[in-house]
């Protein structure tokens, strides 16, 4: 008869292909999730990113110093807070109401020095204040119990935390009040703060979109077993994308910087950015936390927002003082 396609090994062989279709439409349809997951992450983070820092920039361009102090100081402070949650969490030792104390103190002086004498009498300040941390480290712990290198580990931990945060979160300050007043007395170095965020952030978030979408090859899996060689080089590719837009749109409002200057920054800038995330990365899994904290969607703490800027923030003020000579 000629319905030979209703033979049995025909049917047979039809329902084997169909069989072995099965399992890629299961594949894909659980691919799905991961990437509609990853998508919502990211707007997630994008969202809260970009809000947060519009606040930040609106701070910084209100002409209102004082705006900008308790925007920069709040962050430093919830950012340190969260840092010696994560050592109470791992039940690690730290003088935790202590180093507070000193960081509101170090960010209140170095902010009054660095918008009225320059930066450079703020560093001297600066300097005294760390002197001074030591100091008050050890005469804390005159009064706690020594057990075996338990007051090692305290002392250590709380200075720690002070020199990683609010110190090196200070140099955005600098980078603020560095550049020249104007002839009515106000700063100038909006446009580098804003050259400094977006350059660091554009690596941010192009160290994690290329990492989301090509990323093959880890980098530093003992540390985060997520980061990638590809992020890496989106990173870096954002970071120059960043500068070169800025350069490109308002030269005249960054006038330090010529061309040269912001492809090396750009690069270094976002290299810095890299190591700043890793940075923290590395804490988080010392003590077995994932985020922070959890006040940002998509990001998890402040400590998770500002990490990168710990390391990009010297770096560019220490170039526009040592390499361009602004005094």
């Amino acid at each position: 008869m000629p319905c030979h396609g209703n033979k049995p090994g025909a049917v047979s062989g039809l329902g084997e292909s169909r069989l072995a279709m099965q399992p890629r439409g299961l594949e894909f349809s659980a691919f799905r999730p991961q990437m509609s997951s990853s998508r919502a992450t990211f707007f997630l983070r994008l969202g809260s990113t970009v809000s947060l820092w519009v606040l930040i920039l609106a701070a910084i361009f209100s002409g209102r110093e004082w705006a900008f102090f308790l925007v920069i100081a709040g962050m430093a402070l919830a950012s340190l807070w969260e840092y010696f949650r994560m050592l109470d969490k791992d039940g690690i030792p730290n003088f935790q109401l202590t180093g507070m104390i000193c960081a509101t103190v170090f960010l209140c002086g170095s902010f009054y020095y660095a918008s009225t004498v320059g930066t450079a009498r703020s560093m001297d300040f600066e300097l005294a204040i760390l002197v001074l941390f030591v100091v008050v480290m050890f005469a804390r712990q005159m009064f706690v119990p020594i057990h075996e290198r338990e007051p090692l580990q305290t002392m250590a931990y709380t200075l720690f935390g002070l020199l990683w945060i609010p110190w090196m979160f200070s140099f955005i300050t600098k980078i603020l009040f560095l550049p020249p007043r104007t002839l009515e007395g106000e700063p100038t170095g909006q446009f580098y703060v804003l050259f400094l965020v977006m350059v660091t952030k554009f690596s941010d978030m192009g160290a994690y979109v290329f990492g989301s979408l090509f990323g093959r090859h880890p980098s530093v899996p003992h540390i985060s077993p997520k980061k990638t060689w590809e992020g890496f080089g989106g990173a870096l590719f954002a970071s120059l994308l960043a500068a070169g837009i800025l350069f490109w749109v308002a030269p005249e409002k960054i006038p330090a910087f010529r061309l040269g200057d912001v492809i090396v920054l750009a690069i270094g800038l976002g290299f810095a950015a890299v190591i700043g995330d890793l940075a923290e990365s590395i804490v988080k899994r010392s003590t077995g936390i994932k985020d922070s904290g959890g006040v940002l969607p998509g990001i998890g703490g402040t400590l998770d927002l500002i990490d990168s800027l710990l390391f990009s923030a010297p770096l560019l003020y220490f170039y526009m003082r040592l390499v361009l000579k602004i005094e």
